[in-house]
């Protein structure tokens, strides 16, 4: 079966213009192009195309599905079962939600009696998922099971105040971080202040604190391109500028 530009973006669900970009940008080359100079399309750029779909259901970017798709190694069928478990997961989210949800409109018309931590709950256990997608195996793979999984307890257990407090300091250590890195000096007091904050918002997920920890964490920021990434958004080098005010702060060497 072969398909137009018109004939695909119908069966897909996505515009033509949609097609035309990812042929231009190199994620899907159609099979061919007609005497007529229309693209055709094959079966196997139907079933690239689902895979490409797949990933932006997902939330992953474009220009990572390419470098994933066009990886000499990727294997489509391992992708396949990779995309149902993580569907799987974010289905779960869902529902999770939705139940949330819902016992919320029983006590708003007054069948049932719902506490202020259930209340948050349903958001509290998504963040927990999302983070174990993400990061996960590195983080018990670094610190083990047991750390993770009291973190995790800790985090279901905040109450409102403390889920808008540590919230309000991820915020915060942003903003400190950003005007910190202009003065350019990590041990400057407000680069201080930054790992002091950030400590702060540690402990509302670690069950104990430990300086050594909190600069193994701070050299992941930087070894980890996702964790990176998080903190150069707005300013590159802001990572490493981050964790080198954490080992002052700590008076953990470097490695």
């Amino acid at each position: 079966m072969e398909y137009t530009v018109q004939k695909l973006g119908r069966l897909a669900g996505i515009s033509t213009r949609t097609l035309r970009y990812y042929d231009e940008v190199g994620l899907l080359k159609p099979a061919r192009t007609n005497s007529s100079g229309y693209r055709i399309y094959g079966q196997a750029e139907v079933d690239r195309l689902q895979q490409i779909l797949f990933y932006r259901e997902l939330g992953v970017s474009l220009e990572n599905i390419g470098a994933i798709m066009n990886d000499p190694s990727f294997d489509g069928h391992a992708a396949l079962k990779q995309h149902r478990e993580q569907l799987l997961d974010k289905r779960n989210q869902l529902d999770m939600l939705i139940a949330n949800v819902e016992q919320t409109i029983a006590s708003a018309e007054g069948g049932t009696t719902m506490s202020d931590k259930a209340k948050f709950e349903g958001f509290k256990q998504r963040l927990i998922d999302e983070n174990e997608q993400k990061y996960g195996k590195e983080i018990r793979g670094k610190y083990g099971d047991d750390t993770v999984n009291k973190s995790n307890a800790k985090l279901k257990n905040m109450t409102q105040e403390q889920h808008e407090r540590v919230t309000r300091l991820a915020e915060e250590i942003k903003e400190t971080l950003a005007e910190a890195f202009k003065q350019g000096d990590p041990a400057g007091e407000l680069a201080q202040k930054t790992a002091d904050l950030h400590r702060q918002w540690l402990s509302f997920y670690w069950s104990e604190y430990s300086k050594e920890a909190h600069a193994n964490l701070s050299q992941m920021y930087v070894d980890d391109e996702r964790f990176t990434a998080y903190y150069d958004t707005d300013q590159p080098g802001s990572a490493e500028f981050l964790r080198d005010a954490i080992h002052i702060y700590t008076g953990v060497s470097k490695p």
